[in-house]
């Protein structure tokens, strides 16, 4: 296990001080040290990797130093176009170092959507073009090696992060004015619901909540479509999900998820129909992997999403604002609701019983009984 102090302080001792990119469960203590320790427009947490990369080579344009990204192995997707068409040493030559979760590891246990880009996280760098050292105990070394590598080649390498690489970092806690939980706003809104009602929910805690109010309301799980990865696309699968039928489709979406592919927020707004509904739980942060914060609380969305194109934005801060606001989105076309809840979730709290296979079968037999 590598002492996360003495790797951050490593990076920096290596000039490599400017830190960029999208949270990570296995990157937790990292990037927790990171926030406590640099100054703030040293540490920009990204809307996706790919606006990362973009950050990372304006830096280096303007100073000529190297920038470091972090991000899950499942944001190197998003990193793919500006990477080659931007940063490749064809192009511009751009280097940056690339530190990389390796969530869905082959032989290490992890969920179903990280089964599959464990797979090919290391393929697609050989694929793309760019070197990687799987991070280990002689990290001073490998660090040397990586900048020596960029100075050199003008090249971006990778170091890539399996699970429990880092040593665990006290990170300090944040303060929230808002008292309602997720999970309480949760069961707020599936009280709301009837039968003929479709949840379209963000990945991460929300869907595992989601699942397990579920179970204790003795209820099934076919009228819930529980995203597990494609994070910042639940909002478009909603919206995709209410073309093709007249029933209800709501979006329970997270401020990070809004944030990293807000533009779509703008397609959405001016072609849905009144059956698809709108949703943010904001917190005000990255929960799921670690709870770095994210700007949701720093912007008005309220005016971005009025702006998009939405009738009516309301907010929520209690339960007794949630149902009035249910009740607000069903009578007011194209409408959302912002429920604004502070961090947490029970210890205990489980994963889906069902895969996502099953998940999807079951709700398309029941969305396409009676289509209309």
């Amino acid at each position: 296990m590598i002492d996360t102090i003495g790797f951050y302080n490593y990076l920096c001792k290596k000039n490599l001080d400017f830190f960029v990119g999208v949270p990570d469960s296995l990157l937790k203590e990292l990037c927790s040290c990171i926030k406590d320790n640099t100054k703030s427009t040293n540490n920009i947490i990204a809307a996706n990797e790919g606006n990362a990369v973009g950050i990372c080579s304006g830096y280096h344009l303007s100073t000529g130093k190297f920038g470091v990204l972090y991000m899950q192995n499942s944001g190197l997707g998003n990193t793919i176009n500006p990477l080659l068409s931007l940063a490749d040493e064809e192009v511009y030559g751009i280097p940056m170092l690339l530190i990389i979760g390796w969530r869905g590891e082959p032989g290490v246990h992890d969920e179903p959507q990280h089964v599959k880009q464990g797979k090919v996280t290391l393929s697609i760098l050989d694929t793309i073009g760019i070197e990687y050292l799987v991070c280990n105990d002689n990290y001073q070394d490998q660090i040397d090696y990586c900048y020596d590598y960029m100075k050199k080649n003008g090249k971006s390498i990778a170091l890539i992060i399996k699970k429990g690489t880092f040593s665990n970092y006290p990170s300090k806690t944040n303060s929230c004015e808002f008292t309602l939980t997720r999970e309480e706003s949760l069961k707020a809104i599936i009280s709301k619901l009837n039968n003929n009602d479709f949840v379209v929910s963000t990945t991460g805690k929300t869907s595992r909540e989601i699942f397990e109010i579920r179970e204790q309301n003795k209820q099934t799980h076919e009228n819930d479509f529980l995203t597990v990865g494609s994070m910042g696309h639940t909002a478009s699968i909603a919206f995709g999900m209410s073309i093709g039928t007249k029933k209800n489709i709501y979006c329970i979406d997270g401020d990070g998820s809004f944030i990293m592919h807000m533009g779509g927020f703008a397609v959405i707004a001016q072609n849905a129909q009144s059956n698809f509904h709108y949703i943010m739980i904001n917190n005000g942060s990255h929960e799921s992997v670690g709870g770095q914060p994210t700007v949701a609380f720093d912007i008005d969305i309220v005016k971005i999403l009025l702006g998009c194109g939405f009738k009516k934005v309301f907010c929520a801060k209690s339960e007794k604002d949630i149902f009035l606001g249910m009740e607000k989105i069903n009578s007011n076309p194209l409408s959302a609701l912002i429920i604004f809840t502070k961090q947490g979730s029970r210890d205990n709290l489980g994963r889906p019983s069902t895969s996502p296979k099953e998940n999807k079968i079951a709700l398309m037999t029941k969305i396409l009984t009676n289509v209309k």
